[in-house]
């Protein structure tokens, strides 16, 4: 189990240059836009405009701050997005714009290679402890806002925007807000033959 505080977090370039992303956590350690098998970033989008594409990707985008945006994907109709909606899956790949509702906004970005992995991202509001299920594979549970500990040999507190990554563990993880948090649970796993 490790712990990623927010003011650790890695920013870059977005890969079409359009912008700025902060990196939570990839893998392989180190990787960059183009070969990693997942990547799990926020960016601050400021203006509409188009998404940088990533061949052989799917990406899950969540509204973290801000009114939300509405989604051009090709082949898809419009989707609008917002704090409280559904998160949204699609294929990074496919041609995508972006179209501010009202002003600039971050978002959630979870990335996995379509041939390798494969991942699932889960939005909790919580004002009780909870455990949180685990299961093979990677889980990053990100607390959005509020403070939480998890018990464990050496009790672990997360602060806003902090990330606690955690591998395959039997039993699941008990979450404890101090009061409201919203957490957002990601889980990454290798698809069957590529473990």
């Amino acid at each position: 189990m490790r712990i990623l505080r927010a003011a650790e977090y890695r920013s870059m370039p977005w890969k079409n240059g359009g912008g700025v992303t902060t990196e939570i956590a990839v893998s392989p350690p180190g990787a960059g836009l183009d070969d990693f098998d997942w990547r799990v970033s926020m960016a601050r989008v400021e203006s509409s405009g188009p998404f940088s594409q990533f061949a052989g990707i799917d990406r899950t985008l969540a509204v973290l701050e801000g009114e939300g945006i509405v989604l051009e994907i090709a082949g898809y109709p419009p989707r609008s997005i917002n704090r409280t909606t559904a998160l949204f899956s699609f294929p990074a790949d496919a041609q995508t714009s972006a179209a501010l509702i009202g002003g600039p906004i971050t978002d959630l970005n979870v990335m996995t290679r379509r041939s390798r992995m494969t991942h699932s991202v889960e939005r909790l509001v919580i004002s009780a402890p909870v455990e949180i299920r685990t299961e093979a594979g990677t889980t990053l549970i990100l607390c959005l806002d509020g403070d939480i500990s998890v018990p464990a040999a050496e009790p672990v507190r997360l602060g806003p925007l902090d990330t606690l990554l955690s591998g395959p563990v039997s039993t699941g993880l008990l979450v404890q807000p101090a009061h409201e948090a919203t957490l957002y649970v990601i889980r990454i796993r290798a698809i069957a033959g590529n473990d």
